[in-house]
């Protein structure tokens, strides 16, 4: 996000996207996309909590009424097997590390973030 959120400054006007017709500060670009997008935005985004939900929880079918939202005994929270590079630790202790160190790395990036678009509504 930090990236995009940057490149999309740097390369304005000069984007093969939208005609490069999106200008101005980055916290006004979501606002000039045309319609449309936002569908296919929302539409990948549910496609890929569906699938998440099919790999992680037990069918609301087969689930005890006392034990909603039961998880699959096979799935970790945030491992759906999706692993091209093989980076994943083979002990639960190593992917435990790794997994503690992703979510520290994501709480910064949100920090940071917040930090860009807190200067972008002051300074514009």
């Amino acid at each position: 996000a930090v990236l995009g959120f940057l490149v999309g400054e740097a390369v304005e006007g000069s984007s093969f996207l939208f005609d490069a017709q999106i200008s101005g500060p980055a916290i006004s670009h979501p606002a000039q996309i045309p319609d449309g997008w936002d569908a296919l935005i929302v539409t990948f985004i549910g496609a890929a909590e569906a699938r998440r939900a099919q790999v992680g929880w037990v069918d609301p079918a087969d689930v005890p009424y006392d034990q909603p939202g039961l998880l699959r005994d096979r799935y970790y929270p945030g491992d759906i097997g999706f692993d091209p590079l093989g980076l994943k630790p083979k002990t639960p202790e190593e992917l435990n590390v790794m997994l503690t160190k992703e979510l520290q790395n994501g709480r910064l990036a949100m920090i940071a973030a917040a930090g860009f678009l807190a200067q972008e509504a002051v300074d514009g």
